[in-house]
């Protein structure tokens, strides 16, 4: 059955299009949005297309474990085409699920973080300049995510208090962290940089920023002030997926990706090592220098302790916080 078309035959809005609408009344991020599409799409044409409403526990079990069979995606991956098509059945198609309790999550495998010694954390920001450097600084020195640090407006700084307001985090949480008293003359030099462009997209009619949450209603005029403008963005303006405004917009997370890696691949890190590795070794290193649980915890942003707890594996000396019987002979 086509995606746009009901049960009795009538013609309504395109299925997805209605995921769309309810995922941004919703206020998913956009990246969220596109995840969820894509999971319902391959759901339906896993069942050549029969809508949604005559499949169930069995169906949604069927394409499951087609993906980790067939697809050999992760559990983390799986569990997360299962969030889509439950946000699809209770959100948008708005019916009972009785069979819910029939589907089971894949079960995740508990690894320890990737976490880089200090020493590799100074080889690998030699390695990287720039920018990217600054940015790398900010992420491995405050514990933000790599897209917090992307998002990052002008207002969340804070330079007199030493403070890095993110907003709107993982869970929609907003949280403060730190600083480092470091970056500040190198950050202030690029916001000087960017306030020159910022000046010229005003002359030229081009300062306008995505605003969330409806605030470019309520408040006009605060797309083109200074304070709500996105702190690192793109070289040029682009075509807004959502709405269609041509703007400037954020940088590209997946740019300091890639100059993450080059910098790995020169300071000689065997790690695995992400942008993300450097909020866990951030972590680490403050556990490391003696600082609490419950303080680590509220820098993270993580809702409860025993998120965090995970990083105290590196407190331990060898395997278990022991000495090895060998070192004694």
């Amino acid at each position: 059955m086509p995606e746009n078309t009901q049960p009795n035959g009538t013609t309504a809005p395109r299925l997805l299009d209605v995921l769309r609408d309810k995922l941004r009344l919703k206020h998913y991020s956009l990246r969220t949005e596109q995840q969820y599409v894509n999971w319902v799409r391959r759901f339906l044409r896993f069942h050549h297309h029969r809508h949604p409403r005559e499949m169930g526990a069995a169906e949604v079990t069927a394409f499951l474990t087609d993906l980790a069979v067939a697809g050999g995606v992760s559990a983390s991956t799986q569990n997360q085409a299962l969030s889509a098509l439950l946000f699809l059945y209770r959100e948008v198609l708005e019916v009972a699920l009785p069979w819910l309790d029939e589907v089971v999550r894949a079960k995740q495998p508990s690894r320890l973080p990737v976490v880089l010694t200090r020493r590799e954390v100074a080889a690998l920001l030699a390695q990287a300049d720039g920018l990217y450097a600054l940015q790398l600084r900010l992420l491995c020195g405050t514990g933000m995510r790599l897209m917090e640090c992307m998002r990052l407006r002008v207002k969340d700084v804070d330079f007199e208090r030493l403070e890095v307001l993110v907003r709107d985090g993982k869970g929609a949480k907003d949280r403060v962290t730190m600083l480092p008293q470091s970056l500040c003359e190198p950050l202030q030099a690029h916001l000087l940089r960017r306030r020159a462009i910022h000046e010229a997209d005003l002359a030229a009619g081009m300062a306008d920023v995505y605003l969330p949450d409806a605030l470019a209603r309520k408040y006009p005029n605060a797309a083109t002030e200074w304070g709500w403008q996105y702190i690192f963005v793109t070289a040029g303006y682009v075509r807004d997926p959502r709405s269609g405004a041509v703007r400037r917009h954020h940088q590209d997370e997946k740019l300091l990706q890639r100059a993450m890696k080059r910098a790995v691949t020169a300071a000689g890190i065997a790690k695995p090592a992400t942008p993300h590795t450097l909020r866990h070794s951030f972590a680490t290193h403050l556990l490391e220098a003696g600082y609490d649980i419950r303080t680590v915890q509220e820098l993270l942003g993580h809702t409860d302790v025993a998120t965090t707890m995970i990083y105290t594996h590196v407190l331990n000396k060898g395997g278990r916080g022991v000495t090895s019987p060998l070192d004694g002979l």
